[in-house]
């Protein structure tokens, strides 16, 4: 996995170069990210940065010619710090929601948008029925981890008040009390939950105990790169990178160093 994330990481140093862009007199892009959550955007033993999310932004950056200043923030205060311009842009898996665009803008997308629970193997709860949907009643009394101020705690809180909702300030604190048994199952991401857990010993006696998750009023349309309302010249920029991106194939490849499966 190391020699795949260094890889992809000269790969995207290689596609700037190729490109003519160069950085000694460019503008400094601020982008703010959890840093803790990998695979997309997170440190590794060096306290290096990594991740999806961070190819993507040094891709796009390059595209624009732009100079990067990571700046790392907690999930529930993502928006807030965007607003108080303590960062330009985000770019952390935040879902383009109807919700937060009454308060913030996005790029075009770069990858969908889903969610998917967790819990132990064998429950027996039919918790939704063959067509997908939930069955409420089976949800009452059992307790349901999510991360704060995510569209998944949106989703939970709206759809399935039956639940008794825990809520947690960031992804990895999850993963700790379901295995501790002090959650029956948790909401995340389908991708991260493989990576991070399923496919992990601590992982072994758990699955994915619903479908995948997509609802457009709470997941939106896709994940995509947030930026203060406005600012549409910045906007324009970052959709035209991204474009780029994708036509020329570099999202995929960025996504193929962390995940065995499509992500957009």
């Amino acid at each position: 996995m190391i020699k795949k994330i260094i890889h992809s990481l000269i790969a995207t140093t290689c596609f700037v170069t190729f490109m003519g862009f160069g950085t000694a007199s460019a503008e400094t892009l601020r982008v703010g990210m959890e840093c803790t959550y990998a695979p997309f955007n997170f440190k590794n033993e060096d306290g290096k940065l990594m991740g999806y999310d961070v190819d993507v932004a040094k891709g796009v950056a390059g595209l624009i010619g732009a100079d990067l200043e990571f700046v790392c923030q907690k999930w529930d205060g993502m928006i807030p710090a965007l607003l108080a311009n303590k960062f330009d842009i985000v770019v952390a898996s935040m879902s383009i929601t109807d919700k937060r665009l009454k308060k913030m803008d996005f790029s075009d997308t770069y990858r969908i948008s889903v969610g998917r629970l967790v819990g132990k193997k064998d429950s027996g709860w039919n918790l939704f029925d063959d067509s997908g949907k939930p069955n409420p009643a089976n949800f009452a009394g059992l307790k349901v981890g999510l991360e704060r101020a995510t569209t998944y705690s949106d989703w939970f809180e709206n759809v399935l008040p039956q639940a008794t909702v825990v809520l947690y300030d960031t992804n990895e604190a999850l993963y700790l009390d379901l295995v501790n048994g002090r959650t029956d199952m948790i909401m995340t991401n389908p991708m991260k939950a493989h990576l991070r857990f399923l496919s992990k010993e601590d992982g072994a006696g758990f699955e994915f105990v619903s479908p995948q998750i997509d609802e457009k009023k709470y997941f939106g349309i896709g994940v995509g790169i947030g930026l203060r309302q406005g600012n549409d010249d910045l906007k324009a920029r970052l959709n035209g990178a991204l474009k780029t991106l994708t036509d020329g194939g570099y999202l995929e490849q960025y996504a193929l160093q962390y995940f065995p499966f499509a992500i957009h």
